[in-house]
């Protein structure tokens, strides 16, 4: 399908692209959704552990602690490999990037199947982090390159969209795959096969720049440009790549940092204990962990969107950036810590999960934190910029399992986990509201 325009402007480059008839074509849109895949495909991979662990913990018999250490070991690799894995998106171009880290995170997940200690499962968790890590700086580059300004909420949460999207299948997948092939081994190989063939189906369609793209006319190419040029007007690009101590010197840099740690201390403390948690207090077997994974990630995927699209929306009424992103993400912040103070206090079972899908859904409108990026840096360093806020991020990835690990392990209840992701949500509504999302920092 394709989108009416007023005018195009044919270029003599442009003789072997698709006729233009009035129409721009939506390559840009047909991207992102590939990504929304391989980003859900991403979030299956690394949740799959955690639908497991009431099995991998008595087959290998982990102690508690020892469970939040390893849920850990993913996240040492991940966000030791942000920085360097954006600096490798911005100097080898996102396609290539995207390409290397899908197939090779197939890899170590199906190489998972093969731990018979705990030493073993944490050196393909090491593995399978390192290898995810450049998938979201990828995005948050494509995301500069290929959306328009006022698209680029939209965009944002088609990236991170797949968070949701795939610990809700995931769970539900996984947990099927397990019951019908009689344990998690063969599942996590069948994962992994999937995965690695997806990658390859990623390779051969993503493009750097709409420029070349066989499949991006002229039309759509003219109107993606022309949006760069009025936005470069306005706030100059800068002429080089950037040293990132040089975007370090600002508040806003650090609140985007803090803002994305606080909001992983929620998202991926759930993510890992969640299936657990369920098990363990409120009794579930497999089959129920999935579909409340499902209902609880499912709420968070719609979330996402319904974020993206509605700041979207607000800021093309002509409303400045700063009040359409403090407003909606503090808003979120604030239902987000509400709503787990509820988790923490009442017992019933359905009630939790109706809970922990509010959680979820107003958590998810962080999803538009991937166009802070390019806002901040602009499209030249967005890569190695979005890679230091996911570095951030997951200093909550890694302290999360492991906090909540001890906890657990040390009081034998789950209520100090809970007020712990409740803290982490207070840190993330305090970023929101002190980052400045109206300017490109003057570097």
């Amino acid at each position: 399908m394709a989108e009416p325009i007023q005018t195009a402007t044919e270029r003599p480059d442009d003789d072997a692209r698709p006729a233009t008839t009035g129409r721009r074509s939506r390559v840009r849109w047909k991207i992102f959704t590939m990504l929304l895949a391989l980003v859900a495909l991403n979030y299956v991979d690394r949740g799959s552990i955690s639908v497991a662990l009431p099995l991998i913990t008595k087959e290998l018999h982990i102690s508690k602690e020892a469970t939040g250490i390893a849920l850990s070991a993913f996240f040492w690799s991940y966000a030791l490999m942000q920085i360097p894995g954006g600096w490798l998106v911005d100097k080898l171009k996102p396609r290539i990037m995207v390409a290397a880290s899908v197939t090779g995170w197939g890899i170590a997940q199906a190489l998972t199947a093969g731990a018979s200690s705990l030493g073993g499962l944490m050196s393909f968790r090491l593995l399978l982090g390192a290898a995810e890590a450049p998938i979201y700086p990828a995005g948050g580059k494509l995301n500069a390159t290929w959306m328009t300004p006022g698209e680029r909420g939209r965009g944002a949460v088609l990236l991170d969209g797949g968070a949701p999207l795939g610990a809700a299948i995931g769970g539900i997948s996984i947990s099927w795959l397990i019951v019908l092939t009689g344990g998690w081994r063969m599942a996590f190989v069948i994962a992994g096969v999937a995965t690695v063939l997806i990658g390859l189906l990623a390779a051969w369609y993503i493009r750097n720049v709409p420029r070349e793209h066989p499949g991006a006319n002229a039309a759509e190419i003219d109107y993606i440009e022309a949006a760069h040029a009025r936005e470069d007007a306005g706030s100059p690009e800068p002429s080089g790549r950037v040293s990132l101590l040089r975007y370090a010197r600002f508040r806003s840099f650090w609140a985007m940092c803090l803002g994305w740690c606080g909001f992983n201390g929620v998202f991926y403390g759930l993510l890992t204990w969640g299936p657990l948690y369920l098990s363990e207090t409120k009794h579930f077997n497999i089959q129920a962990i999935g579909f409340s994974t499902l209902v609880i990630y499912g709420a968070g995927f719609v979330g996402e969107l319904v974020g993206g699209y509605l700041a979207d929306w607000w800021r093309g009424t002509g409303a400045s950036p700063n009040l359409v992103l403090r407003t909606m993400l503090g808003t979120a912040g604030v239902f987000v810590v509400l709503a787990l103070l509820g988790v923490t206090f009442v017992p019933n079972a359905p009630v939790a999960v109706a809970l922990l899908s509010v959680v979820l859904f107003f958590l998810r409108w962080a999803g538009v934190y991937w166009s802070v990026p390019s806002i901040l840096a602009g499209r030249t360093n967005a890569g190695i910029v979005g890679g230091a806020m996911n570095l951030g991020g997951n200093v909550a990835g890694i302290l999360s399992p492991i906090v909540v690990g001890f906890i657990v392990g040390a009081t034998g209840s789950y209520t100090g986990a809970l007020l712990f992701f409740v803290g982490s949500g207070v840190l993330f509504t305090v970023c929101n509201l002190s980052l400045d999302y109206s300017r490109r920092l003057p570097v």
